[in-house]
Parts: structure tokens; sequence; C-alpha cells
């Protein structure tokens, strides 16, 4: 099973009370398997305009990882990335702020950005987190 990442929701007492009553039923587990199956369902369902969208924009869809090393290529090279991406970009604990800011022009995220908490402090004004 892929990495989890943790939600809270509001929700009437209406809706809770439905969701116990499928739960009690045995339709599901517990309330959270039910969400991750409607949120699940919902997302299936918009399967095609987020695909439109991703090829639209060029960004990517699932984990993106970059290394010091990549850093340092790209560095070398002249490259400033601009990030985008629906799930999950990873910047190596091996990247110093200073090195994330000279290679990263753009980060724009849907879903999770996993940095030191200095690199995500030095690209704070360059990162749009959705």
């Amino acid at each position: 099973m892929s990495e989890t990442e943790k939600i809270t929701i509001n929700m009437s007492a209406v809706d809770l009370g439905r969701i116990d009553l499928l739960v009690d039923e045995g339709f599901y587990s517990n309330r959270s398997d039910f969400i991750r199956s409607a949120i699940r369902k919902e997302l299936d369902m918009h399967r095609d305009i987020v695909i439109q969208t991703v090829s639209r924009k060029t960004m990517v869809i699932g984990a993106v990882m970059y290394s010091s090393q990549d850093l340092e290529r790209a560095l070398a090279k002249g490259i400033v990335y601009d990030i985008k991406v629906v799930g999950t970009i990873v910047l190596g604990n091996d990247i110093t702020p200073e090195l994330a800011r000279a290679t990263i022009g753009r980060i724009k995220i849907y879903g999770v950005l996993r940095a030191s908490p200095q690199v995500k402090e030095a690209l704070a004004d360059r990162t749009n987190q959705f």
C-alpha cells in the first residue's frame, strides 16, 4: 500500500450517522474505509478532467524526486526547474537551501512536498501548494 496522509473533514451529524449506519450494516469496515471509497469513486468519475489538465499544464502525476546530485547537475547546466506535480515532490535531505533556490524557480504541487524544513522555508515564496 502506498504512503498515506492524514486529513480532517467536518460533516453534519446526519451524514456522519448515515456513514455509521452503513458501517454497522457491514458495507464498510469503518468510517475511514467509507470515506476513502467515496473519494476514490469521485476521483475516478473525474479522471478524464485530471488527465486533460495535467496534459495541458505539463504536470506530472505521481512522485517526483530530486537529490542534491540532480540539482547540482542542473546548476552546472544553468537549468532552473519549474516543478508541477499532482502527487508528491521529494527533495532529498542532502539538498541545501542555497542549492534549492539556485535551481528551483517555482513549485506547484497538488499534494505533498517532502523536504527539510530549511529547504521548504527557502522555497516558500516560490511554492504554491494546494
